[in-house]
């Protein structure tokens, strides 16, 4: 099951069943894109699609940061942007600053303390899918 978390609440609980890989995919309202698929794929479809998933093969992985950015600002993705495979509860404050808004926990962890560490920090310095100013620009204005 996939926990998602917006707002700092639990949001929804989804199977993952109705996510096929890219190369499989016929249609279906989501799609499961690893990191080293061509994004350009998911971009020619993505007006049919309402899931996006990214795997990360390791949690040391970054690819997956950059593609849910580029979906988000570049290509104007409004779906759910969900990160599964090696995600840690450790990463979920930066991947929702990248757009994610979805996450599946490779390890068993306690909803509360998911949502906890979405704010880990109360300030950011740099610029981010969820606040586009970076912190010097905020304060100017």
């Amino acid at each position: 099951m996939a926990l998602t978390i917006r707002h700092g609440r639990i949001a929804a609980l989804h199977d993952l069943s109705a996510l096929v890989p890219l190369a499989h995919w016929q249609g279906e309202q989501g799609v499961l894109v690893r990191t080293d698929d061509s994004l350009d794929d998911v971009v020619a479809k993505i007006h049919l699609l309402s899931v996006i998933a990214i795997e990360f093969p390791q949690f040391t992985d970054g690819r997956g940061y950059s593609m849910a950015r580029l979906l988000r600002e570049r290509h104007g993705f409004k779906g759910e942007i969900r990160a599964v495979g090696e995600v840690l509860r450790d990463n979920l404050f930066y991947l929702s600053r990248c757009g994610f808004d979805s996450f599946v926990l490779s390890s068993p962890t306690e909803p509360s303390k998911a949502i906890e560490s979405l704010s880990a920090f109360s300030e950011a310095y740099q610029a981010s899918v969820e606040r586009p100013q970076p912190l010097f620009r905020r304060r100017a204005a």
